[in-house]
């Protein structure tokens, strides 16, 4: 009996060990924003640029497993400082039909809609550890990394080339700091999405050496005022559609994506309030490889608030010259290099030269319009260890 439960022992184990795998990854830098609040305050230099992760995938069935990932992240005043369930679902995958193979995800999913939205979680698949804000805004971090819902993936390859299907619907629980992405930190009452509904394709040739793609978004807030405070409820509808591609040399990686958005706030302001306004943008990527384990970045990235109102003066108008008119706009460019020492270790520095504050603010109200310059400039070193 010892022996037969020894043996059982040993086999479970080993079960336990084929059907489960987890991986995790340590990072920490320093960063600075001169000029502006987007990451720290007063110019200070600070040590708040910390993620720590863990995640892992337990296969409970050839065609199901359990997905998921938790995450501390410290990221200056871009977000709440905190330990977060990034993600948490079953990937169950169906049967293949007509050359398509597709997985459901049930749970806390994924956004793969997007070029990076997948992978912008893990410090060393990001190109920079400040994404291009015209599409990765910062203060959306947890709201566009995924979503509680259900996402369908499907893929179809032959001859012709990989085409890649996504649909998903949902809804993200919204932290007190992503109430103040919206409406500034003096917001008292509580954001809620209501739903967020995408679809996107993509297609890759052959040869694999370029990857092509749309996709659309669809998502409602809602707002809940508090008491005591000046602001109503209301609401705030948006739309995005977006056009993303990259391209692979053997030395360049060139990558670019173009959003539009559409946004009609009612409410907020008060119970007449309505403003409906287009924002546009983007940026442009490429990367360099000098060797196996140097490489050097250089990007481009434009964003404005309204697509009528290009220069923000139509803003500082309407706001009586309260907000200026650079927050109606912002263009950075950035270089950055990457290099790899060892196995599982890299060290990523970059720079950043902004002109205009469109996406260093809340989302309806500038807030702390005096401690932002029209010209303001950001930089960050990160070491990243992963296993």
């Amino acid at each position: 009996m010892k022996r037969l439960m020894l043996l059982l022992g040993l086999l479970s184990q080993q079960v336990m060990a084929d059907t489960l795998s987890w991986h995790g990854f340590v990072s920490q830098g320093l960063t600075q924003s001169v000029d502006s609040n987007f990451i720290t305050d007063n110019n200070d230099i600070t040590g708040e640029l910390t993620e720590l992760g863990l995640n892992g995938r337990w296969q409970i069935k050839p065609s199901l497993a359990l997905v998921g990932q938790v995450n501390y992240l410290d990221g200056g005043n871009r977000y709440k400082s905190a330990t977060r369930l990034d993600y948490l679902f079953l990937d169950w995958q169906m049967p293949e039909m007509w050359q398509w193979r597709s997985h459901i995800h049930l749970g806390r999913f994924k956004n793969r809609h997007w070029l990076v939205s997948a992978t912008r979680d893990v410090p060393m698949t990001r190109s920079t550890a400040i994404l291009p804000q015209s599409v990765y805004f910062d203060g959306f971090r947890d709201i566009a990394l995924g979503s509680d819902g259900v996402l369908v993936q499907s893929t179809h390859t032959d001859d012709n080339g990989i085409w890649e299907l996504n649909w998903s619907i949902g809804e993200a629980p919204i932290n007190q700091g992503e109430t103040g992405a919206f409406l500034g930190q003096d917001a008292k009452g509580e954001v809620e999405q209501e739903y967020v509904h995408q679809a996107s394709v993509y297609y890759q040739p052959p040869s694999m050496d370029w990857r092509l793609g749309v996709s659309w978004l669809d998502s409602e807030f809602s707002y809940n005022a508090a008491p005591d405070e000046f602001f109503v409820n209301g609401k705030s509808q948006i739309e995005r559609l977006m056009l993303s591609g990259i391209y692979f040399a053997e030395s360049w990686e060139f990558s670019a994506e173009l959003v539009r958005e559409d946004r009609t706030d009612t409410g907020v302001y008060g119970p007449q309030f309505s403003n409906r306004q287009v924002g546009q943008g983007g940026y442009v990527q490429a990367r360099y490889l000098l060797n196996n384990k140097v490489s050097l970045l250089a990007s481009y990235d434009t964003y404005e608030l309204n697509k009528d109102d290009p220069d923000g003066r139509l803003l500082e108008a309407a706001s009586g010259g309260l907000i200026p008119s650079y927050y109606g706009y912002q263009d950075t460019v950035a270089v950055g290099v990457r290099w790899d020492p060892a196995p599982n270790w890299r060290l990523q520095a970059e720079h950043h030269w902004v002109d205009g504050a469109a996406r260093s603010t809340a989302l309806l109200i500038p807030q702390q319009v005096t401690l932002t310059q029209k010209h303001w400039r950001m930089w960050a070193v990160q070491l990243m260890y992963w296993f």
